[in-house]
């Protein structure tokens, strides 16, 4: 008997089915893995945001409020 015929019959229904992180929390390795992926397109979504409203406020507002000087 073959090691996947073997490994089949122990498995039983679980056989094919991708394995969770721990066995406690039903979070499998691909959805942790698409979290991080999505979790740092976030990060650097939020980076770039910070970015342009620091810029925006640093030389935009400034520029637009030369007449309140005095």
């Amino acid at each position: 008997m073959g090691d996947s015929k073997r490994r089949k019959e122990n498995l039983g229904e679980k056989y094919g089915q991708e394995a969770n992180i721990l066995p406690w929390m039903p979070v499998t390795k691909t959805q942790a893995t698409q979290f991080v992926k999505w979790s740092t397109r976030g990060a650097w979504g939020g980076i770039v945001l910070l970015v342009i409203w620091w810029l925006t406020v640093r030389f935009v507002g400034p520029a637009f409020g030369w007449w309140q000087v005095n």
